[in-house]
């Protein structure tokens, strides 16, 4: 029963260090209790352990995925379901392998191959089909961004190290002192815990102090139409889409701005991709250039293009009828007075919205299931180049669509392609008014941290901001509210360390992992020589 309350106890320590409403200092211990309870079954326990573990282990990250993602829910219901059960899943059994390797070697093998294949993991979760880095422990410093300026370095990976590093060193300490019943053991090991979170986050403070921003700037305004998407936004025309954005950008918009920026598709009737030029949507963006000369105005717009040429289908084409196909994209285009509209398709896909993952493998299985219970639609075409829109004043953006904010060296791609500052389009408000549009927002931080890069943040419903190199958010315009704001960014041209090397770190544990699993459970026979 103590083992169970200790899976348990983990889960909720995991739920309330997560941002924006919990205490991330709590995140350095939040694995104790679940380790514990492994320790206890792997040693006292006689039957079924792995499978007992397994329940425990999924126990805790249940709790942890069902408290901090929930909020699912509002977009799609089998979405939620099946990103909570299933990722809830993965975790255990990233724990079951660490009880693997633990039984077969001593305790730095075990610690080692732990923080190692976790990381494994949320590197996969980065790249595979049922993509969902949500919950990547590097995420839980959004909100104390301040902790970790040294993400410009090592990326969201180096939170992850930290953590798990902290929680198996007070680990250690526990279970020393359950061997020795000896109190110093545990201050001993307290005082090693606080040293351990203390020095990372002083370095990051003479960071911070010593970081001065780009003095290249220039003026920007974000565009919040706040379009209901369930009741308004599949209802609204192109046209009408225009004449409120032009209503929009007067509040602000000077003869000094660079850039205008609109949420992703706010353009939702869907554009013919090769008509483009013909669209209302062009037709809207052409009026605020001819309005505001100088301006490079960008948005979202939702594209397809129809063919009956077999040559052009792709892994991501949809058929409609036999020799009728086409692809769907969730885009973003660039226009101003000087050169032809730029675009670029969006290329990180939310897992069953806007993909149907391993399609030939599972849809012969599942069948039409994801779009039954309300998911895919249509699968959405991505392209592989990280494109930048070059404005019109010899600097360039990255248009970074939604759920593409968060992923960190995905990000990177952009800026090596030559960004100067970060522009993020996204439509949170299929979240409604919870922590999933807030979490999303703050995760940004990372982004201009990783990457020193100022970003122009434009989201449908809210909450459209400014944040600045060092994370920190400079203005906002809240959730539900309609409006603009303008701002001033920083204009970067520098490459960070980890802008230039990505996730070294993840790279490095993959090596680690699997040289420590086969060690550990790979039977090695000794050379005797005669």
């Amino acid at each position: 029963m103590k083992n169970l309350l200790y899976a348990i106890l983990s889960g909720f320590l995991l739920a309330l260090a997560w941002p924006t409403y919990g205490f991330p200092l709590l995140i350095f211990f939040a694995f104790v209790p679940v380790l514990y309870a492994e320790f206890n079954l792997r040693n006292f326990s006689t039957k079924h352990t792995g499978l007992k573990i397994l329940g425990h282990a999924y126990l805790t990250f249940f709790i942890w995925n069902l408290i901090t993602t929930y909020w699912l829910y509002y977009s799609t219901l089998f979405g939620a379901a099946f990103a909570i059960l299933v990722n809830s899943l993965l975790m255990a059994l990233v724990f079951l392998l660490y009880h693997i390797v633990a039984k077969r070697t001593n305790f730095k093998g075990a610690a080692a191959f732990l923080i190692s294949i976790w990381i494994v993991f949320e590197k996969l979760h980065l790249n595979w089909e049922f993509s969902w880095p949500w919950l990547n422990l590097g995420n839980v410093f959004a909100v104390s961004h301040n902790w970790v300026q040294w993400y410009e370095y090592t990326g969201a990976f180096g939170g992850t190290l930290w953590i798990l590093l902290v929680n198996i060193a007070v680990y250690k300490s526990v279970v020393l002192y359950r061997e020795y019943h000896d109190k110093a053991i545990l201050w001993r090991g307290l005082i090693k815990a606080g040293v351990f979170i203390a020095v990372p986050i002083a370095i990051s403070y003479v960071l911070l102090s010593y970081y001065s921003e780009s003095t290249k700037t220039l003026e920007a305004v974000i565009l919040q139409p706040n379009i209901d998407p369930y009741s308004e936004k599949y209802r609204v025309s192109d046209t009408s889409i225009g004449e409120l954005l032009m209503e929009l950008s007067a509040e602000n918009v000077t003869e000094n701005t660079a850039i205008l920026v609109a949420p992703e598709t706010v353009f939702a009737s869907g554009t013919v991709l090769p008509g483009f030029q013909r669209s209302e949507a062009a037709f809207a963006g052409r009026q605020i250039v001819d309005r505001y000369p100088g301006i490079n105005f960008l948005s979202g717009i939702s594209f397809y293009d129809r063919f009956s040429d077999p040559g052009r289908v792709a892994k991501q084409t949809n058929q409609l009828g036999p020799s009728d196909w086409y692809n769907d994209y969730n885009s973003a285009f660039m226009m101003n007075g000087e050169s032809l509209p730029q675009l670029y398709h969006k290329s990180k896909l939310v897992v069953g919205v806007e993909n149907f993952p391993y399609q030939s493998i599972l849809k012969p299985i599942l069948g039409d299931i994801m779009i039954d219970l309300g998911g895919t639609v249509a699968m959405k075409t991505t392209q592989e180049e990280r494109s930048v829109f070059e404005l019109n004043n010899n600097s360039s953006t990255a248009p970074i669509i939604c759920y593409e904010s968060v992923y960190g060296e995905y990000v990177t791609g952009y800026v090596r392609n030559g960004a100067n500052f970060l522009t993020i389009i996204t439509n949170d408000a299929w979240w409604s008014d919870t922590q999933g549009h807030k979490q999303h927002l703050n995760y940004a931080k990372l982004r201009a941290i990783e990457t020193r890069r100022s970003i122009v943040r434009s989201a449908n419903t809210g909450i459209s901001a400014f944040i600045n190199e060092k994370g920190d958010i400079l203005q906002t315009l809240g959730y539900e509210e309609q409006g603009s704001i303008r701002g001033e960014i920083t204009l970067n041209d520098t490459q960070t360390f980890y802008v230039k090397h990505g996730d070294y770190i993840a790279r490095i544990a993959h090596f680690l992992a699997l040289f420590l699993f086969l060690f550990a459970v790979v039977p090695f026979k000794k050379i005797v020589k005669r």
